[in-house]
């Protein structure tokens, strides 16, 4: 029995140590995993890691939500930072040189040897740069290059710039030399040097971005060769073509912060440089004997050289704009929510509950990548942030997991793999909040964004304060403020917030859902440019046979026949050169709507040869600025209606006594030539749609106020029900009355009368659409108070145009015009065209060309653009002849029908 007792105590003592050891282990490990993740999580990557532009004692551009400031200056002599964001500093000098434009000086000093030396000047001190400038001051031309770096930076900043003379190779490093590089600003913006770049539309704005340095006076060669029609206008090529030397364009996304340089990218940065001003001679000496061989005497000579020059010099008025979104992180969030709940994206789909977390995690990567000066793909890729919002972990492991699956699973890009581990550094150091937002769904970003901000930035802060979030501190309060202001309000945050969320709603409905310009190019059969389009337009011609592909990316033909006319034979290089796909008012690139400057109830009763140049009338807004262009066009129509005593509505009397006796009434319709009398359709509609839905329950005054609106409509009389359903009819094309009846299931008890009248629209021809060309197809809508004009292409002047003028003429009543088949809710079309034959008839096609130039200053005063194409112009003709296979020579249309 002793022994049995002694077994038992050994086994009760064994098992206790063991369960301690256990326990102790457990939670020794924990404790260890608790410590690890609170100094991960206390302590920023930031503080163990070198980054080269926290070095910079000031930077031009931070990362706060402010606006750039440009250089000011106060007189010839001295400048100043001041706020300066609408002017350029030295547009007056860029203004002389591009009116009058002269080349009075080679490229090149004497014979110039191909083969590039081993020796450069590495310019690291504030003394190097000074007899640097000293040295360029002397020059009348040098070429400049830049190389940039964007992956570690939230706006990106210039690592080197690459400066060569005829007889020397600078490379100056900007990370060393950054405080001190406006030492270069004077030579840069002296007019009587020649500053050579090739594709100089962003070093230009980054060199006023970093240094306040302005170009005035540029030759582009990117440019020239748009002029000359080159196949094709990169670096690599010309530097093959012309100089016979290869180069490996790979070398450009490299890490150009380190120090020192490698031998290739040396290499490559000196001969992006190097080689410029001899291609440059090249060029114009082409130039120059195009124009020699292009004229019949010395009048005719179309100045190709001077042209280049002037492209060039117009690209050194750009301005630097930072982006500034209403809430941060917003325009990603929506971009993100738009292509995965549509399908544009992976396979992965956003649930609708969990679109306010990727509204969060956006907000908060937006800040994070502020704060470390980090690129916002650094901070988190976007097939991250669907995969948290659509998995929602619930621990750090999970969270974790998520992210590195993520990586792996989309392969990320080469050259931010090799820079990012997964997780990702500010994950790591931040992981605490991505857990907070996902657990805690009901916390508002008002609240949390504030809370991040100060656990980073704040006292005894995670995060180290540089010159690019410092500025945080100052103005985020004010940024949120802005945002937040109107709770102070119920009723006023609620129409707020209802403003803000249709604006949303429009941007993701109604704006381009892909580029508008394709910048396709059209060639004559003798290799000249005529005109940018798009993809459609380049396949109407090659499945007609009439031209051949001569390059794939970007698409680009030639033309088998010769075509009617050149761009330079209409004076206007408007269709020869490339667009951006940007708010032409304000720079705006997440979203945009076309917008037509001259209204189409005018234009589509312009002769055709006036209306074929439809592409420069055709803009691209962002929601803002075509809310204020739409609102400055519809009070000018007003203008117009006075000013020729042309009424922009008219309404549609109905009487069903006197219809029935009077034969010439078939539609049971007069119109009324009095603005004063008339009535919106729109308006009408609404009221109609209100009376019938909430007449009986809405006060008696606003039931009166919408009555009077009908009753003007049917001449003052009594109305009934039957008379408000058929006002629900007015102005609906038959695709929407039918849509209507299956959609909402109005009961309309005038059906014969609906389908009488789709027979008769149906039965007419649409005279302004042929169906030979690629007819562009049109919806105007009017949501808040925009006009949507959802047409494509990038329009040119090249014989065979092929992209028809569709109509957008209005349904005023149930009348329908005899021409037109596509009908929109908010033109004048008696009105545009009563407008248009008067013109004719008192002042011929003079008077509607002088009339398009009045809608073009209208927008021009309504919306300052600052964004629109080269060649745009108030004074554009819009005349041309057709050629034989364009769908608009007379001919042709008349052997069509």
């Amino acid at each position: 029995m002793e022994v049995k007792e002694k077994a038992k105590i050994v086994i009760t003592v064994a098992s206790l140590v063991a369960v301690t050891v256990l326990f102790v282990t457990e939670y020794r490990r924990r404790r260890r995993h608790r410590r690890k993740q609170t100094s991960s999580l206390s302590s920023c990557y930031l503080h163990s890691e070198v980054r080269p532009q926290f070095g910079f004692k000031r930077v031009l551009a931070d990362n706060s939500y402010s606006e750039f400031k440009h250089l000011k200056l106060d007189d010839a002599s001295s400048s100043t930072e001041k706020a300066s964001n609408c002017h350029h500093p030295y547009e007056s000098e860029i203004t002389v040189l591009l009116e009058n434009t002269k080349i009075e000086f080679g490229f090149l000093r004497g014979e110039c040897s191909l083969k590039m030396s081993d020796s450069y000047v590495w310019v690291e001190m504030e003394s190097q740069l000074k007899k640097l400038a000293e040295v360029l001051a002397k020059e009348k031309v040098f070429a400049v290059d830049t190389e940039q770096h964007s992956l570690r930076s939230f706006l990106g900043f210039t690592a080197l710039v690459q400066i060569s003379t005829h007889e020397e190779d600078f490379l100056v490093d900007t990370i060393a030399l950054h405080d001190a590089m406006s030492i270069l600003r004077p030579v840069f913006s002296d007019p009587n040097i020649c500053k050579v770049f090739h594709g100089a539309d962003n070093d230009v704005l980054w060199l006023q971005r970093d240094f306040h340095i302005y170009v005035v006076n540029m030759f582009d060669t990117a440019k020239a060769c748009e002029v000359l029609s080159k196949p094709q206008r990169s670096l690599a090529y010309l530097l093959e073509a012309v100089c016979g030397v290869a180069t490996n364009k790979l070398l450009q996304r490299e890490d150009w912060r380190q120090r020192p340089l490698s031998k290739e990218m040396v290499q490559y940065a000196r001969t992006d440089a190097h080689y410029l001003l001899y291609i440059a001679d090249a060029l114009t000496a082409e130039l120059k004997q195009l124009a020699t061989e292009d004229s019949s005497s010395p009048d005719d000579t179309f100045h190709f050289l001077l042209e280049a020059s002037r492209r060039s010099n117009m690209t050194c008025l750009q301005l630097y704009t930072k982006e500034i979104e209403d809430f941060p992180g917003s325009a990603a969030a929506s971009s993100i929510i738009y292509r995965h709940l549509n399908g544009h994206g992976d396979t992965s789909t956003i649930a609708l509950n969990a679109e306010e977390l990727v509204r969060k995690i956006c907000a908060w990567r937006d800040l994070m990548a502020r704060i470390h000066d980090e690129s916002m793909r650094y901070v988190l890729p976007d097939q991250a942030v669907v995969a948290l919002a659509c998995k929602q972990p619930t621990t750090t492991e999970e969270i974790y997991g998520t992210i590195a699956h993520t990586d792996l699973a989309t392969e990320s890009s080469p050259s931010l793999s090799s820079s990012v581990q997964s997780p990702y550094p500010v994950i790591c150091s931040h992981l605490d909040d991505i857990y907070h937002m996902i657990l805690n769904k009901l916390a508002k970003l008002d609240d949390i964004l504030p809370v991040v901000l100060k656990k980073c930035l704040g006292t005894n802060g995670t995060c180290p304060i540089s010159v690019f979030n410092y500025s945080l501190l100052l103005n985020f309060k004010t940024k949120l403020s802005s945002h937040s202001a109107p709770k102070q309000n119920g009723h006023k945050n609620f129409k707020q917030f209802t403003r803000k969320a249709s604006r949303e709603l429009f941007v993701k409905k109604f704006s381009c859902k892909a580029p508008v310009y394709h910048n396709c190019r059209i060639y004559a059969n003798d290799g000249r440019l005529l005109c940018y389009c798009d993809k459609r337009k380049l396949e109407w011609y090659l499945n007609r046979g009439l031209a051949k592909l001569v390059e794939e990316d970007p698409p680009a033909i030639m033309l088998l026949f010769e075509p009617k006319g050149r761009p330079e034979d209409e004076g206007n290089d408007f269709y020869i050169q490339t667009k951006r796909n940007i708010c032409v008012g304000c720079g705006e690139g997440k979203h945009y709507l076309r917008y037509r400057i001259i209204p189409s109830c005018y234009r589509v009763h312009f002769p055709e040869h006036l209306k074929s140049h439809r592409s420069h009338d055709i803009v691209l807004l962002c929601v803002d600025c075509h809310e204020v262009a739409h609102a400055a066009a519809e009070r000018y129509k007003k203008q117009i209606a006075t000013e020729f005593g042309i009424p922009l509505f008219v309404r549609r009397v109905i009487d069903s006594k006197e219809a029935q006796g009077t034969s010439s009434l078939t539609e049971d319709e007069s119109m009324v030539n009095s603005e004063d009398a008339g009535v919106s359709p729109l308006h009408l509609r609404s009221a109609a749609m209100a009376l019938l839905r909430h007449g009986n329950r809405m006060p008696s005054s606003r039931r009166e106020e919408l009555l009077q609106i009908v009753k003007m409509y049917y001449g003052g009389r009594d109305i009934s029900e039957d008379d408000l359903e058929r006002a629900l009819l007015i102005g609906l094309s038959p695709h929407e009355r039918r849509r209507r009846e299956r959609k909402q299931g109005v009961s309309l008890k005038h059906s014969a009368e609906v389908a009488r009248l789709d027979k008769q629209e149906n039965g007419k021809k649409d005279e302004n659409n042929d169906g030979e060309g690629p007819a562009d197809s049109e919806k105007i809508m009017n949501v808040e108070r925009s006009t949507v004009a959802d047409d494509s292409g990038d329009g040119g002047t090249s014989e065979g145009d092929g992209a028809a003028e569709l109509n957008d003429a209005q349904c005023n009543g149930n009348t329908l015009h005899q021409q037109n088949s596509k009908l929109s809710l908010l033109g004048h079309g008696p009105h545009g065209k009563q407008i248009v034959e008067y013109l004719l008839r008192e002042y011929g096609e003079d008077g509607v060309r002088d009339f398009c130039q009045r809608w073009r200053k209208v927008f021009v005063d309504a919306v300052h653009p600052r964004h629109l194409p080269g060649g745009w112009n108030v004074s554009h003709s819009g005349r041309r002849d057709f050629g034989e296979f364009s769908v608009y020579n007379p001919t042709k249309r008349l052997s069509t029908e």
